[in-house]
Order: structure tokens, then C-alpha cells, then sequence
């Protein structure tokens, strides 16, 4: 048994649960605000009904994602050591900063959330509402902050083999930080607002809450769209920016094989890395080069400009990569068809487009953590890149066998979480938005 590999799967299955629940979180959060401010402005009991029934929601997915994060924190102390001895000093801090700055302020005005509506004044309740989607999202800055630095690390020297900061704003703003963050946040939003879409459609079609519903579906839908077609333009400067500063994970997740100008875009394919070859594949000439750098015969790296001892694999990545486009665009998709029903005043009544939305829930989860297997497997074989090899930030006095019985010690939990949380969720989706205050 090889104990990096079952240290990175075990990092892999851990960070994957976690990663559900943060981008929920993200979306969740923005609706909650948006319908405590209509609240707020126009004093209708129907806007703090709903308020109310997704801060439930926010509360158990909250819980879970401390539940499944606190793992990933000691995880670093336990199974990679000697990534923590080396650049312990720089990735600690914004994880620390995270705690410290974001994590108290979102769970702080999370409480006033759950508990206080009858205790506070609607100013001070739609301040908290604000609040704990303004932690939610320093928290994410603060996370991004962190694995930017492992992507384009930046702001430090080596002394005495280990990382020490020299340039704070240096490292926390790395050059993949904004465009990361960006990214990442929009694809919490498109996670939250199709969520609440989905749930809403289930409404309608079943004839229940159906006020609330329509309320629900028009805010969230107006959200999903603006997103989704927002993100084609996050998602090409990201791609952009990784073509130019880790140009072997590019080239991994186009397939392409050889340096060459004009190089085109890969749609689909099999690739097969023994024989550097893509069986099957669909590609658009001269795209890549025109996407990454706005000139069709512009030269892009392949596989063959890097040694062979600093490059990723393939097949997870290529995949991986593809099938989040492909969903983005499903979803950009879905954008122009629901701004069609929408100002044709048909949306609440096709069904066929509210079964799509019901059963699309999980699709940004999907997508989300296929972008995430895709940016860090696409890392490989760095841990920070092109300063620490993962095979060399592992824990050395950690045999195999405990990193096998941990991982699958942590599998029956996780799944146990998860089965907790759908069933919990969808009794309170069930239950459905009431009037009430607790």
C-alpha cells in the first residue's frame, strides 16, 4: 500500500464532502439577505416566511460543513507533516485569519439568525442577515487565499529548508487569488440559487406553498441566470490565467500532446497517456491558442515542453475539466430558457422546465467538485507548486495500514453526515415555509 496515495485519497474524500457544504453556504446566504432586505423594505410577512425557512436550511448546512472541515485542519498535522513543517508558516496564517476574522463573525450572527428574530430589531436581524453572508464570503477569501498559494505560490523565501514570508500582501494576493475567488464564489451562487429554484419548482408542482414558491422560483431564477452567464467570462480569465502560469496543467486539461501553434480546443475524447494519444476526440481548431492568448496562431505548451517527472496525470483532469464546462454550459442553457419563460410569463407554469430544475439541484455540486478534482489533480505532482513535491510533504512515521483504517473510518462517518443531512433536509423542505418565528 503506497501511503501518499492513501493520504491523498483520504485528503481528497474529506476536502470532497467538505466542499458541498461551503458552496451551499455561499448561494444560501445571498438569498437569505436578499429576502430579509425585501422583508425589511416592505414590512410583508411572506418575505420573512421564506426568510425564515432558508436560514433553517443554512443552519443544518452550516453545521455540516464544520462538521466535515475540522478534519481537513487536523489532517495536516496528522498525515502531512512535512508539508506543514515546510510552509506552515505562510498556509497556516490565512487559515488562522479565517477562524479568527470569518468563521466567529458568521456563526456569531448565525445564532442571531436561528434564535433571535423576536429579540432584536429588524435593522439589527437584516445587519446579521448581512453579516453572516459577509463572513461566509471572507471565509471563502481566506480559503482561496490559502490553496492560491499552493497553485502560484508567491511572497516568500526558503531559509534553512523551510518557507518563510517576506511580502504578506505579496503571498495572500498571488497572482491566481482574485480570479479563483471569483470563480469560486459565482459557482457558490449558481450552487444556492438552483437549490432554491429546484425546491421551489417542487412546490408548484405540487401545489404547495405556492405564494412562497413563485416568490422563491422568480428570485432565485434571477440570480441563477445572471450567474451563469457571468461565469463563461470568470471561468476564460481563470483558464487563461492557468494556461500562462501552470501551462503543463493546460495542456493536461486540453490533452495536447505536442507544443504547436494554433492549437486547437478539445471537446471530447479518450485520452491515453502510455501512447500520448486521444482517441475518439472532437476538437475545434485553432480555439486554444485563440481563448488563451486572442490569437489563432498563437504557440501553446504541450505535454512534450515539460520533463516527464513534473507532470499530472491525465485522464482525471481531462475528464474532470470537460464535464464542468459541459455542465456550465448546461446551465448557461437553462439561463436563456428560463429568461424566455420568464418575460413570456410562463414560467411558473411549464411543468417540463420545473421537473428540469427540480432534478438540476445537484448538478452545480457536481460540477463544482469536478472543477475542484481538476484544479488539484491537475497540480500534481505538487504539493506547492513547483517548490514542494507531494511525495515529499507527506507524514513519514504514519504507516499505511493507519492511513487505510482511518480513511475507512472516515468513509462510514462521512456517509453516515450525509444521509443525515438529506433526511433532515427534506423534512424541512417537506415542511415547507410557515409562517413563524422562533
Amino acid at each position: 500500500m503506497d501511503v501518499v496515495m492513501l493520504s491523498r485519497i483520504q485528503f481528497g474524500l474529506a476536502a470532497g464532502v467538505h466542499f458541498i457544504f461551503p458552496s451551499l453556504t455561499l448561494g444560501l446566504t445571498l438569498l437569505v439577505f436578499l429576502f430579509e432586505y425585501k422583508f425589511y423594505k416592505t414590512n410583508e410577512e411572506l418575505f420573512k416566511t421564506i426568510s425564515t425557512f432558508f436560514i433553517k436550511i443554512l443552519g443544518l448546512v452550516f453545521a455540516l460543513g464544520v462538521a466535515t472541515g475540522i478534519v481537513l485542519e487536523f489532517s495536516f498535522g496528522t498525515n502531512w507533516a512535512e508539508y506543514s513543517r515546510m510552509v506552515g508558516d505562510i498556509f497556516g496564517a490565512p487559515l488562522a485569519a479565517e477562524g479568527i476574522f470569518a468563521f466567529f463573525l458568521e456563526s456569531v450572527f448565525l445564532g442571531v439568525l436561528l434564535f433571535a428574530r423576536n429579540k432584536v430589531s429588524k435593522k439589527v436581524y437584516l445587519l446579521s442577515a448581512f453579516l453572516v453572508f459577509f463572513g461566509s464570503h471572507l471565509s471563502g477569501l481566506w480559503i482561496i487565499i490559502a490553496n492560491s498559494w499552493m497553485q502560484t505560490p508567491a511572497g516568500f523565501a526558503i531559509e534553512g529548508g523551510r518557507a518563510v514570508l517576506t511580502d504578506f500582501w505579496a503571498a495572500a494576493l498571488n497572482p491566481s487569488t482574485l480570479v479563483r475567488f471569483i470563480h469560486v464564489i459565482i459557482a457558490g451562487w449558481i450552487s444556492g440559487s438552483l437549490f432554491a429554484a429546484g425546491v421551489a419548482a417542487w412546490y408548484i408542482i405540487k401545489q404547495q406553498h405556492t405564494k412562497e414558491a413563485q416568490n422563491i422560483l422568480k428570485t432565485a431564477i434571477i440570480v441563477f441566470c445572471i450567474m451563469s452567464l457571468v461565469q463563461f467570462a470568470s471561468g476564460h480569465l481563470h483558464a487563461v490565467q492557468v494556461t500562462n502560469l501552470q501551462p503543463e496543467k493546460m495542456a493536461t486539461f486540453e490533452a495536447l500532446w505536442q507544443t504547436q501553434q494554433g492549437a486547437p480546443m478539445s471537446i471530447i475524447g479518450i485520452p491515453v497517456e502510455s501512447e500520448k494519444k486521444t482517441y475518439f476526440e472532437i476538437k475545434i481548431p485553432k480555439l486554444l491558442s485563440l481563448l488563451a492568448y486572442f490569437d489563432p496562431n498563437a504557440e501553446v505548451k504541450g505535454r512534450d515542453a515539460f520533463p516527464e517527472d513534473e507532470l499530472p496525470p491525465v485522464l482525471l483532469p481531462y475528464f474532470s475539466y470537460h464535464v464542468m464546462i459541459g455542465l456550465g454550459s448546461l446551465f448557461a442553457l437553462m439561463s436563456l430558457i428560463a429568461l424566455f419563460l420568464l418575460l413570456k410569463k410562463k414560467l411558473f407554469t411549464a411543468q417540463w422546465f420545473l421537473y428540469v430544475l427540480m432534478f438540476a439541484i445537484p448538478l452545480p455540486i457536481i460540477a463544482n467538485e469536478f472543477g475542484w478534482i481538476a484544479a488539484e489533480v491537475g497540480r500534481q505532482p505538487w504539493a506547492v507548486y513547483k517548490v514542494l513535491k507531494t511525495v515529499d510533504a507527506v507524514s513519514t512515521v504514519v504507516p499505511a495500514t493507519h492511513v487505510l483504517l482511518s480513511l475507512i473510518i472516515f468513509s462510514l462517518i462521512y456517509l453516515l453526515l450525509v444521509v443525515l443531512f438529506i433526511t433532515i433536509l427534506v423534512k424541512i423542505i417537506k415542511k415547507g415555509p410557515q409562517a413563524e418565528s422562533y
